[in-house]
């Protein structure tokens, strides 16, 4: 297993690692598996999404937020508690394919690590699995 270092800047944030990601595979020099993704944190998430229009981030983190604020009545009492429903809802791992040395995506789309109890340092775990 392999580890990336990622630091968020904004309570809520997007922070695209497709590039990373990228690089991350072309050292590794397998050409042809399954990059598996995955955050060890219960704030935080992972998702695939557009990349081309970064106002699409910004409605993501928009809705989110009107869904679930940040100070609602909950009853966790650290105070972030909408961060933990956040990233249950995102999700905490994805899957992607790798061909020819390359992430598998659809043109628009990007791999993001989504903040929402930040600014933090977050690791991001990755493990390719070679295939024939």
């Amino acid at each position: 297993m392999d580890k990336l270092s990622i630091e968020t800047k904004k309570r809520n944030d997007f922070v695209e690692i497709t590039e990373q990601l990228s690089g991350f595979i072309k050292h590794s020099g397998i050409e042809d598996g399954i990059l598996y993704v995955y955050v060890p944190h219960t704030t935080c998430g992972i998702t695939i999404n557009e990349n081309a229009d970064p106002s699409v981030e910004v409605d993501i983190l928009n809705y989110l937020k009107e869904v679930i604020p940040e100070n609602g009545r909950y009853s966790h009492r650290e105070g972030n508690s909408d961060a933990h429903i956040k990233s249950v809802l995102v999700g905490n791992s994805i899957t992607v394919f790798i061909e020819n040395g390359f992430l598998m995506l659809g043109t628009w789309q990007g791999i993001f690590l989504c903040e929402f109890d930040g600014p933090r340092r977050r690791e991001v775990w990755l493990k390719i699995c070679k295939t024939a």
